[in-house]
Formats: C-alpha cells, sequence, structure tokens
C-alpha cells in the first residue's frame, strides 16, 4: 500500500511540479526519489538501487536519442536563419490566406511524422515555419505547440500504415503488420484529424476574440530583412528528410533518422548556403537546444524507469491485465494507465504487451483488432504534463509554460485519442 501511495503520489507531484515550471532536472529525480523510498528500493548500494535505476534510464535515453535531437535541432535553426522557414510561411500565406496558417502547420507535421520521421524530431523541424506562420497570421503564439502537437501525435502516429513506432511495437506480440485494422483506423483517424482540427480553430478564434495576438520576443530569431530563398529550397530539405527516413525505416529503423537529418542538414547548407545569415551562431543555439531538450525528455524518463521497478507499478500492471468484461477495453485501459504512469507510449506498449498480447489472444481476440486498439489507446494518457515530448515541445522547442500552453496540448493530445479509442472499440464491436 505505501508503495502504491508513493508511485501515485510522486506522479503527481511530479506533473503539479512540471505545471508549475520547475526544473525538471530536480523535480524528477525529486519525485523518483520519494517513489524510491516508499517502495524500499536501496538508494546508494545493492540491486536495483535509486541511484542506477534512475541513470540507466537518463543515460539510456540519451544514448538513443542524442544524435536524433542533435540533427533536428540543427536542422531547424539553419531553416531560420537561411530564411527558409520564413520564405515557406510567406509562400503559404499568400496561396492560402491567414485563415489557413493553422491547417499548414498541421499538415506539415502529419506528413513528416506519417513519413517516418520521429516525432521528437518533427517539433524541430516544423517549429521555425510555424513561427512564422502564427507571426504572419498574428495568432497567439501558446497554441504553437498545441498546433505541432495535434499533427504528430494523434491521427498519424498511431494509425494503420504510419513508420512511427507506435504502430511497430505490437507487430513483434501480435504477428501482425504495419496496416493491421486499417478500416477502423482510417475512420478513426478522420475523425480525430476533423474534430481536433475544429476544437483547435475554436481554442484559437475564442483567444483572438479575448483580444490575444501574436507577441514577440527577445529570443525570437531576429534576421534583417534581405532577399528570401524561394520557397522551394526551404520545402526540398523537408522532403529529403522525408524520402529518406521512408526509404530506409525498415532497414535501419531509428537509425534511419540520423541519416535522414543529416541529409537535411546537408540539403539545406548546399542549396540555401548563400542565404546563411549567421551559420556559427545557428549550429551553437541548436547544439544548446538539442542538449537542454534531451536534458529535460531523459530526466523524465529515468522517473519513469524508478516506476517500472516499483512493487506496486508491477501489480497495476498484473491487475490492469485482469479487468473482466469486453477484452478490448481491458487492453486498452491497460495500455493507457502503464503509459500514463510511464509518460511514454512505447513505453507503456512495451510494458503491457507481454502480458496482455498472450492473455487476450489465448481468449481469441483477433490480433489485428488488438493491435490497433493497442496503439491508439498507448496515445492518448501517455501525453500528460510530464511525457518527454510534450515537455520537450513546450519548453524546450517553443519556449511556453505548460500553465500558458499545456491546456490545448491536452484537448488534442488526451480527449480526441481517447474519443477515438472509444470509437475504434465500438466499431470492431459491431464489425
Amino acid at each position: 500500500m505505501l508503495s502504491l501511495i508513493g508511485l501515485i503520489g510522486g506522479l503527481v507531484l511530479l506533473i503539479i511540479l512540471t505545471i508549475r515550471g520547475m526544473n525538471l532536472f530536480i523535480a524528477a529525480p525529486s519525485c523518483a526519489l520519494i517513489v524510491a523510498l516508499t517502495s524500499g528500493l536501496p538508494v546508494f548500494v545493492g540491486d536495483n538501487n535509486f541511484v542506477e535505476t534512475y541513470m540507466s534510464g537518463f543515460s539510456g535515453f540519451i544514448a538513443s536519442w542524442f544524435f536524433m535531437f542533435l540533427l533536428g535541432a540543427i536542422f531547424g535553426k539553419f531553416m531560420e536563419d537561411t530564411g527558409a522557414a520564413d520564405s515557406v510561411a510567406r509562400w503559404i500565406v499568400g496561396k492560402l490566406g491567414f485563415k489557413h496558417a493553422v491547417l499548414a502547420v498541421v499538415m506539415a507535421c502529419a506528413i513528416l511524422t506519417y513519413g517516418g520521421v520521429s516525432v521528437f524530431v518533427v517539433a524541430f523541424s516544423v517549429y521555425p515555419m510555424a513561427l512564422s506562420l502564427f507571426k504572419d497570421a498574428n495568432l497567439p503564439r501558446r497554441f504553437i505547440p498545441a498546433t505541432l502537437a495535434f499533427g504528430s501525435v494523434t491521427f498519424t502516429m498511431t494509425s494503420a500504415g504510419s513508420p512511427e513506432i507506435q504502430n511497430w511495437i505490437p507487430i513483434k506480440y501480435l504477428g501482425t503488420s504495419p496496416f493491421a485494422g486499417w478500416e477502423v483506423s482510417l475512420v478513426v483517424a478522420i475523425f480525430m484529424a476533423t474534430f481536433g482540427y475544429w476544437w483547435l480553430k475554436k481554442m484559437i478564434g475564442k483567444a483572438i476574440a479575448n483580444g490575444e495576438a501574436f507577441d514577440s520576443r527577445e529570443h525570437d530569431p531576429h534576421i534583417p530583412e534581405r532577399d528570401y530563398p524561394h520557397p522551394i529550397t526551404g520545402l526540398i530539405p523537408l522532403f529529403v528528410v522525408l524520402i529518406i527516413s521512408f526509404t530506409l525505416h525498415e532497414a535501419l529503423a531509428q537509425l534511419a533518422l540520423i541519416v535522414a537529418l543529416g541529409g537535411g542538414v546537408l540539403t539545406i547548407m548546399l542549396i540555401n548556403y548563400k542565404h546563411f545569415h549567421n551559420m556559427p551562431q545557428a549550429i551553437n543555439l541548436g547544439t544548446t537546444g538539442a542538449l537542454v531538450a534531451i536534458g529535460n525528455t531523459a530526466a523524465v524518463v529515468g522517473f519513469g524507469s524508478i516506476a517500472k521497478s516499483t512493487l506496486a507499478f508491477q501489480q497495476t500492471v498484473e491487475l490492469m491485465t485482469q479487468i473482466p468484461g469486453n477484452e478490448l477495453i481491458g487492453a486498452a485501459i491497460a495500455v493507457s494507465v502503464i503509459a500514463g504512469l510511464t509518460g511514454s507510449a512505447s513505453g507503456g506498449q512495451a510494458i503491457a504487451l507481454p502480458l496482455v498480447a498472450p492473455h487476450y489472444l489465448d481468449q481469441g481476440v483477433e490480433p489485428e483488432e488488438l493491435h490497433r486498439i493497442v496503439s491508439i489507446s498507448s496515445g492518448a494518457l501517455d501525453s500528460l504534463p510530464h511525457n518527454g515530448y510534450v515537455v520537450t515541445t513546450i519548453r524546450a522547442i517553443c519556449q511556453e509554460t505548460h500553465k500558458a500552453a499545456y491546456n490545448a496540448v491536452a484537448a488534442l493530445t488526451v480527449v480526441v485519442p481517447l474519443i477515438g479509442l472509444a470509437m475504434a472499440i465500438g466499431l470492431f464491436s459491431i464489425m
């Protein structure tokens, strides 16, 4: 009981501290220590001790994702510094009008995500263009994180055919394909895209009606007026990233992102070299931003590593897999809760599937249906305030606060996927 209280208390405290803007390098290990102490885990010595377990999760995430964060951040800064992001933004506004600026950002994120670019990297890549579009359209910038997240981690990340790992992890345990349950997935994806976009536009419209507008800040890129590169030179690097990642994804897995982003960086250097304002500064700022972003995310991943090591967490996982009633509902609840506790969609799947898959397959559940439900459910409660992607996008990339930006993020990345999940379960039940 004490372990369970500590686990829930530590998670709630981490969420509160995150929302209040406390430094995650302090908040995450402090909350993790509370979880460890209430669960009887040794602090310094012995098997499964706090220091080694926390740092294993922390350093493991950095080892897996450092180059993606670094190249993604540099790519974004190069888009800023050369004026390519501004050029693309102005072209889009000129063609579609200011009222479609939000749609342009959502579509850019969706294309990159469905093309295989990691959701972490998509935010780095599209943010410069999003900032320019929101500035030109005079939209409240606090909605940029929600717009980026909506296009990346909702109707694309967990849909049939998506090359993101959240759609591929179930294949190992269920023997399915990335297109499992594609008919239902298509209906749910269309619903989430249309309903979510309507809700996003409504929230932004309400803010504008209340007098909100774009506010320029000191840290925004200050590039003097000059001849901007042709918009196509800003789009080509994005398509290079998309094509390379899509082509090499199956052969190299996430290592394909390193090749793809490296190709994107080299492409923008080659075709927009004469338009650089200050390349060394762009590299320095990109590197610093990458370190802050990956550090914040790794700090939260370390908390998840401690949480997974507790007796309360293990008992919770077992309890979740024994929920009576509709098997798909039980699987959805199990994956959702575990993803919420760990703050990770992929982590929730990796922990739950070894238990969920044999349990429900033995009960005659169709593997394709289970695949799609597990995938969609992993992308809902994972987006609580302490989620690594949420923290990185709001704080490190967009330099906003949870207080200003998270409500919109939660509406689009928690509520909308939960409605989509319920719709998927209903459709599978009547098919």
